[in-house]
C-alpha cells in the first residue's frame, strides 16, 4: 500500500485551526456507521486488467479487516460500482469523447458494463450476502443522479462514512466530498485508499482533511470499532 503520510506540519495547522482538536468528529456510533468501498472491481484490481490500480491489491486485507469489525459493531458495508454503457446517460459522453481516446472510451465502457467479469468486484473481497450494491455513473457516487447511495443510506440510519477504494483522488474523493456536502460525517481511510501514485493519494487525502473529513488508518478505526462492539451499543469517542 501507499507508504506517505499526511505532513506533521498539516496536522498541526490543522490541530490550531480546530482549537487543539486533533479531528474533525468527536464520536463515532459504529450503529449510525457504513464503511463505503469504492470501485473495488476487476477492472481496477485485477493483475493487467486495462484501469489496473497494483496497489488496490495490496488495500484489500485492510478492506475486509474495516468490514468484519464494523458488521461486528453494528454497523454496514456498502459496495459501489463505476457503472457504464454505450448509449444512454451511462454513456457519459463529456468524460468519455473529452477526456480518453476513442479506443479507450470503448474498451472502458465495455469492460465497466453490467455482466462483464471486469465489471465485478474483486473476488478477495469479503462481500456478505446482505451488503447492498450500489452502481453509479459518475466519478462521484452523490452526484444528482449519479446512484441511488443516500437513500440506501438514509433509510437504515447511517450518518457516517469511512470511505475506501480506489482511485483515491478521483472516485474515492469526489465521494467523499460530496457526501460531506450532503451532510454526512466523512472520514476516509489513509491506507484504504488506492491511487496510480504515492503523490496522487497524498494530494487527494490532503486536500480532504483540509474542510471536508477526518483522515485515519485501519489500525485506528478498528481499535475503535472494537472497542464500541465490547462496550455495547452507543458511540466512541474519537
Amino acid at each position: 500500500m501507499h507508504r506517505v503520510h499526511l505532513p506533521a506540519e498539516l496536522r498541526e495547522q490543522l490541530r490550531e485551526r480546530r482549537g487543539g482538536r486533533d479531528h474533525v468528529f468527536a464520536e463515532l456510533d459504529p450503529r449510525r456507521t457504513a464503511l463505503l468501498v469504492v470501485d473495488m472491481q476487476n477492472v481496477f484490481v485485477a493483475l493487467d486488467a486495462p484501469g489496473e490500480v497494483p496497489v488496490a491489491r495490496a488495500i484489500v486485507p485492510n478492506i475486509n479487516r474495516l468490514a468484519a469489525a464494523l458488521r461486528r459493531a453494528g454497523g454496514r458495508v456498502v459496495w459501489i460500482r463505476s457503472t457504464f454503457s454505450a448509449t444512454g446517460r451511462g454513456a457519459w459522453p463529456l468524460f468519455f469523447e473529452s477526456f480518453v481516446s476513442a479506443e479507450q472510451a470503448t474498451a472502458y465502457r465495455a469492460a465497466m458494463a453490467p455482466g462483464n467479469p471486469l465489471h465485478a468486484l474483486y473476488e478477495q473481497l469479503d462481500v456478505a450476502p446482505d451488503d447492498p450494491v450500489v452502481d453509479k455513473d459518475r466519478f462521484s457516487a452523490f452526484v444528482e443522479g449519479a446512484s441511488p447511495i443516500e437513500s440506501v443510506l438514509r433509510d437504515v440510519g447511517v450518518d457516517t462514512l469511512l470511505v475506501t477504494g480506489t482511485l483515491t483522488n478521483i472516485c474515492c474523493e469526489s465521494t467523499a466530498r460530496d457526501a460531506m456536502m450532503r451532510d454526512f460525517r466523512v472520514v476516509m481511510v489513509e491506507d484504504g485508499n488506492a491511487a496510480r501514485t504515492d503523490e496522487d493519494h497524498l494530494a487527494g487525502l490532503r486536500t480532504f482533511v483540509q474542510v471536508f473529513g477526518d483522515v485515519r488508518t485501519t489500525d485506528e478505526l478498528v481499535a475503535r470499532l472494537e472497542a464500541g462492539s465490547e462496550a455495547g451499543p452507543g458511540s466512541v469517542g474519537r
